[in-house]
């Protein structure tokens, strides 16, 4: 308490020496958002605030926000906009929980409809595929018209998405399941643009923290709420329910449950989310170690690109390798679960979920870790942890070729990855991203960094379900073990670069 006092005394103290009363500072700049990240569409705003159009062009200070202690106390921290953070919050949730409620869904509906690990990965795939069609347009739409139409026209798409997922089963085609599949990703292609929002309306300093925060919503919509799924699974075994047109059984109830969230979402977008519009930002002169980082950010590698080039594009890699790892252990998970530890669906998904929910604590320590961790040192401890869960799997045989393996096992495997390993390491790549990026504008780069997450999220599933019906799906667990291997390699070398541009 003493030192959020002390934090908000030099705040207050410091803000006339912008001469501007009412504009909040921190460490000398004026704060947030910064005079590079303003929002309005026709007018040069003077003092560097962010305006929310539904105001009309009103100071957004004038209404004593700023004698708020709740307020100031958040701004100060490094949030400007709390309220806003909650509602894309609650749409980064429903995008992912499109993924983890239907997680322990899939693979029996694919049975169901005929299919194999085959079709399961083009299912998994095509909900990225969809991700990587709207993540760029998303992106940029944000920049143009401004967060709330982007985030109301995703959301719009999620409630259809849900609708045809829950017409799958009576439609009765895998081909329906891959379009409802393809849609709903659609509508979920807006971590770009809630990332860039993020980073927006926080300091520097503290972006990892709140982009952990963020992202263990998004953790937590997939890899927690399968536990939602496997209740619906298992309440709803062999029942089906007619109630007019909808038809309520174990396939479609979870979807129909998803629509309804996204109905809620689609609500507090429509009346309590502020838009926001970005203005050309006013010149200011850079500090030292903003000349510094820019100095090596414009050197020219021997691939002929930038630095700041050859970073983003390394933070892409990243984003590939370990998205993509997760993605296929996510599309053979039940199915391993069934084929080596006897385990059923519902009850795989529970063991999944309740690592999520460990993950998602692990997540919310972030703040704390990175006290004592950089986002490089964080990247490399949860990969490697993340790999090491993820090759313990391979030695083991099938319960049909005999093999007897403990159900104790499958929880510390699951732990290592969903609990420990990916959430960090993945989450720290995000961070990473951002602060290489800086305060240029990131809906758009964002967006891209989304996509290249979705599209390894596509061709990773695939690749498994190939591996594993040719081959065996052990041989897939050490294929991701060396993916995740490289991909660290690659970090320790490149290690002084990346934290010389995250400062």
């Amino acid at each position: 308490i003493r030192d959020t006092i002390m934090l908000n005394t030099d705040f207050i103290e410091k803000r006339n020496a912008y001469g501007d009363p009412n504009v909040p500072v921190v460490d000398m700049t004026p704060s947030f958002p910064p005079a590079d990240s303003t929002y309005h569409k026709s007018k040069q705003l003077e003092s560097g605030h962010y305006f929310a159009m539904e105001q009309d062009g009103r100071d957004p200070f004038s209404d004593g926000c700023h004698d708020s202690v709740v307020c100031s106390v958040a701004t100060a921290a490094g949030l400007a906009d709390p309220l806003g953070f909650f509602i894309v919050c609650c749409v980064v949730l429903i995008g992912d929980m499109n993924r983890g409620v239907l997680f322990p869904i899939m693979w029996p509906l694919v049975q169901e409809l005929g299919g194999n690990a085959v079709w399961l990965g083009y299912a998994v795939g095509a909900f990225s595929f969809g991700r990587i069609i709207a993540s760029p347009a998303l992106g940029k739409m944000s920049i143009d018209y401004g967060y709330s139409k982007s985030l109301v026209v995703s959301t719009t798409i999620i409630i259809i998405g849900c609708i045809l997922f829950a017409s799958v089963y009576r439609v009765g085609s895998l081909y329906f399941l891959v379009f409802a599949q393809i849609v709903l990703g659609v509508g979920s292609g807006t971590l770009g643009v809630t990332r860039a929002y993020v980073a927006e309306i926080t300091a520097t300093r503290e972006r990892t923290k709140y982009i952990a925060l963020q992202t263990a919503v998004q953790y937590g919509g997939f890899t927690v709420t399968p536990i939602f799924g496997s209740l619906f699974l298992w309440l709803l075994e062999g029942k089906r329910y007619e109630v007019g047109f909808f038809v309520f059984d174990e396939y479609s109830a979870a979807a129909y449950f998803m629509g309804a969230l996204g109905v809620i979402t689609l609500f507090l977008l429509l009346t309590k989310f502020q838009a926001r519009y970005r203005t050309k930002p006013t010149s200011q002169k850079k500090s030292a170690r903003t000349a510094e980082r820019d100095e090596v950010a414009d050197r020219m590698t021997f691939a002929g690109i930038t630095v700041y080039s050859a970073a983003l594009l390394g933070c892409m890699l990243l984003n590939v390798s370990t998205k993509g790892s997760i993605g296929a252990f996510e599309t053979m998970g039940i199915s391993f679960a069934q084929s080596h530890f006897g385990l059923q669906p519902a009850a795989a998904g529970l063991i999944v979920s309740i690592n999520g929910m460990i993950g998602v604590g692990a997540l919310l320590s972030m703040g704390w870790l990175g006290k004592f961790l950089s986002d490089v040192q964080m990247i490399l401890g949860g990969i490697m942890v993340c790999a090491l869960g993820i090759i313990s799997f391979a030695p083991l045989d099938s319960v049909e070729d005999g093999g007897n393996n403990s159900v104790v096992h499958y929880c510390i495997g699951i732990f290592m990855i969903y609990a420990t390993g990916y959430p960090i390491g993945h989450t720290a790549v995000i961070g990473l991203f951002s602060k290489v990026v800086g305060r240029r504008p990131q809906g758009t780069l964002q967006g891209y960094f989304a996509s290249a997450g979705s599209l390894a999220r596509i061709l990773f599933p695939v690749m498994s379900g190939y591996i594993s019906t040719y081959d065996s799906i052990n041989t897939v667990m050490v294929v991701l073990f060396v993916n995740l291997i490289i991909a660290n390699c690659f970090v320790a070398m490149s290690r002084r670069t990346l934290e010389a541009l995250s400062v």
